[in-house]
């Protein structure tokens, strides 16, 4: 979290990107539309149900279920890390997912990172811009948030890679079980979100999750390698989630 924090500073401050947007952002009249569709979501939907389960969650469980979600993603990670040619932190990734899977109580309990195991977190969206394949326009996605052509397309590889995808039983009334746990899956996220909501600023609230997005993405792709004058000026967030 406090990494996304810098690079949204970062972006604002250099202005990464073009004034106006028009660089990364051509579709930006499409995108704003969607952006206050689902603004409008999130306000009388979304964020009103992920203060109730904050509210009514132990904290305790609460990390164990962000935990058991984090867990299943290194099965991603594993994936990408091996297409990128990345075998040290693959297998980073499958001792993560070994661990915590057994040791872990099947991911309730983070037992990799608190042996100092942490996480190496890759998508299909970042293999690709690995291999030089560009990001594109910027895109806001209905339901889904801030994407570009590239991640938006590297979702549906990673699909293949997300367990609650698959029936182990291969029976088909289990739908509803794995349906109920990607809406457990997004309602966490989204609570794990609310502390976030205290750094954005601006007057275009828009702008701001455009060009955080964009630079966390450019920051991710190339593991960390860009210029960061903010990292030694951000305590005064550390009582965010990580």
């Amino acid at each position: 979290m406090k990494k996304l924090l810098s690079l949204a500073l970062l972006s604002l401050s250099l202005n990464v990107y073009s004034d106006d947007g028009s660089d990364s952002d051509p579709l930006e009249p499409l995108n704003r539309g969607i952006f206050s569709f689902n603004e409008w979501l999130d306000t009388y939907i979304a964020k009103p149900v992920a203060e109730g389960y904050r509210y009514v969650t132990p904290s305790v469980v609460d990390l164990g279920i962000t935990n058991f979600f984090n867990n299943l993603g290194e099965l991603e990670n594993t994936a990408n890390n091996l297409l990128q040619l990345k075998f040290t932190d693959a297998g980073v990734s499958v001792v993560r997912f070994s661990l915590n899977s057994t040791v872990g109580w099947f991911g309730l309990v983070d037992i990799a990172t608190d042996a100092g195991i942490n996480e190496r977190e890759e998508d299909f969206g970042q293999t690709m811009g690995y291999w030089g394949v560009p990001s594109g326009p910027y895109v806001m996605l209905p339901f889904f948030g801030p994407s570009t052509v590239r991640d938006t397309a590297g979702r549906f590889v990673d699909g293949y890679a997300d367990p609650m995808n698959y029936d182990p039983l291969n029976e088909e009334f289990h739908w509803d079980a794995r349906l109920g746990m990607k809406g457990l899956n997004a309602v966490d996220k989204r609570a794990d979100l609310l502390a976030a909501e205290k750094i954005i600023f601006g007057d275009d609230k828009y702008v701001f999750i455009r060009d955080a997005y964009l630079q966390s993405r450019e920051y991710k792709v190339n593991d960390g390698q860009v210029d960061d004058p903010f990292a030694d000026s951000m305590d005064d967030f550390d009582d965010l989630p990580e």
